[in-house]
């Protein structure tokens, strides 16, 4: 009926792998019938078994999503509603600073740090351990890279505080460069420059289960929340590390957990644990509208992180729909469905 859902299904490095799995499922979708969004979402997710990779995932992920947006818009509601009830609109946001900083000079961590806190986010984000392993991080030279990423970071924290700045969160992701030790001994250096979010330090495989047991009571003593979990794919993926209660904050991306009704279970299960649902989100455009979307209703949602300005292409290849960022938040899309077009 010239309806169309949208979805983002991107993996880096993998997209020709996650295209040809979209193509396999999307065959199989193919003469199905859904009344409501949840029937979708099973539909789905009967499709990713406890052995399915990132691929896998990311193809079922996007394929719920636009699923979600078509089923919306035929009954010509905004997609959030369709979800569940809105908590919040706008939605506030962190901005991920990281890749669109191309020098890695840590005046430049500072410079793009401050032009997204004076647009009012609430959150800073930074990536800046480059090259680290977690191999290597106990070496001299892991040290000599250690030591440069502390060194972006401070000059984050002392921009924000010439500036009057200091009401602003400083986030660190550490894409599991650490090693166990490593990993414990970053909680005192970090804590000195006033980092209160401290993500994925450590891989959350059950071999570290302990050490992230221990890292989240000790980053909680010197006020900091640890983060992470955000490749995990379902509930299932989820379930052993909020039942151990190795975090404060669960990362869930609609493009891998399984889409946006994933998402939702998701934080149910985290409210359940006393932890909060932040979805992961340094994506595109498409998968931003619908983080939105989803994040506006779960009640556990901090912040949403967001890209930022990384390249001008993330409003350009939404051609309408996408609100622009106000004070560091994003009003929701207006319906129906997910709100937004791409460029044709």
């Amino acid at each position: 009926d010239g309806l169309i859902g949208l979805g983002e299904g991107s993996l880096e490095g993998r997209a020709d792998a996650v295209s040809a799995a979209i193509d396999r499922l999307g065959q199989a979708l193919i003469g199905s019938r859904f009344r409501a969004g949840h029937e979708a979402a099973r539909w789905v997710m009967a499709r990713l078994d406890e052995s399915a990779g990132l691929v896998e995932a990311a193809a079922a992920s996007a394929l719920e999503q636009a699923l979600q947006d078509l089923i919306a818009r035929f009954r010509g509601q905004r997609l959030a509603e369709s979800l569940g009830a809105v908590q919040r609109d706008p939605i506030p946001m962190y901005a991920n600073i990281n890749r669109g900083t191309t020098s890695r000079q840590p005046a430049q961590f500072a410079e793009r740090a401050l032009r997204a806190a004076r647009q009012g986010f609430a959150g800073i984000k930074l990536a800046p351990f480059d090259g680290l392993t977690p191999e290597t991080c106990d070496t001299p030279a892991g040290r000599a890279q250690i030591d440069a990423g502390l060194a972006r970071v401070a000059a984050v924290r002392e921009a924000f505080d010439a500036h009057g700045l200091n009401d602003r969160s400083l986030m660190v992701d550490c894409h599991w460069r650490f090693s166990d030790q490593r990993s414990a001994d970053m909680i005192h250096e970090l804590a000195a420059l006033r980092v209160d979010w401290y993500e994925c330090p450590v891989p959350e495989t059950p071999a570290h289960f302990d050490t992230l047991k221990r890292l989240r009571s000790a980053a909680n003593a010197r006020g900091m929340r640890l983060a992470g979990a955000e490749l995990m794919v379902g509930l299932q993926g989820f379930q052993p590390i909020l039942r151990a209660g190795l975090y404060d904050v669960v990362m869930p991306d609609v493009k891998y957990v399984g889409g946006l009704e994933e998402t939702l279970r998701v934080a149910a299960a985290a409210a359940y644990f006393g932890t909060q649902c932040s979805p992961h989100n340094p994506s595109g455009p498409i998968c931003h509208a619908q983080s939105v979307h989803v994040a506006s209703v779960i009640p556990n949602m901090p912040l949403l992180e967001v890209q930022f300005e990384e390249t001008p292409r993330f409003a350009e290849i939404a051609d309408l729909g996408l609100p622009t960022f106000v004070n560091g938040a994003s009003a929701l899309p207006k319906g129906p469905g997910l709100g937004v077009t791409l460029v044709s």
